[in-house]
């Protein structure tokens, strides 16, 4: 109802906490009091966010709003949107080793020596893992993996490596994961 993931986890957390303060035994028909206690507050939550959005954006002159929007880098967001979508891709269709030895090789042009060296592997094997990642994500339908095994920070890890230069991080986490999948 309210279009933010934390702002409905709030308001159920609100109205869980009001609810145990209340005198229970009054309470006919407890499921139906909570689903009434929280879409009301989903309805106060939207009219609060309305009434300040409009307060807000009638204190701007329409070049004044205009000119704010220009400052927002809104091309940045389809970037990150695309980045995490390949990302995402990535992870799905390549095994922990070969998305380590992909990324690496292909993004931050790591050299084959340096791969060797941090996943363990003959330059040569790494040499093949990168030319097998390559071909699987050319593959239309793959074999992918449907669940996830660990939580997925690749993003983030990508991301401090692109403009904080944490390159080092990156690397440490593309290589943990691909232990962790030889010891499973």
């Amino acid at each position: 109802m309210v279009g933010s993931w934390e702002d409905a986890e709030d308001i159920v957390q609100d109205t869980f906490t009001k609810w145990l303060t209340l005198d229970q035994q009054k309470i006919q028909n407890t499921k139906a009091y909570l689903v009434k206690s929280v879409t009301h507050n989903c309805i106060n939550h939207l009219n609060a966010f309305k009434k300040r959005n409009i307060r807000y954006l009638s204190t701007f002159k329409a070049g004044e709003l205009i000119e704010k929007y220009k400052e927002l880098d809104f091309a940045k967001f389809d970037l990150e949107s695309e980045v995490a979508a390949a990302l995402a891709m990535i992870h799905k269709k390549l095994e922990p080793l070969e998305k380590g030895i992909y990324l690496l090789r292909e993004i931050f042009n790591v050299d084959y020596e340096d791969l060797q060296e941090l996943f363990g592997k003959k330059k040569e094997n790494c040499r093949q893992l990168f030319c097998r990642a390559k071909e699987k994500l050319k593959q239309e339908t793959s074999k992918s993996k449907t669940e996830v095994s660990q939580p997925f920070r690749l993003l983030e890890h990508f991301r401090n490596a692109c403009t904080l230069g944490h390159l080092s991080d990156f690397m440490h986490q593309l290589v943990q994961e691909a232990r962790q999948d030889i010891h499973q």
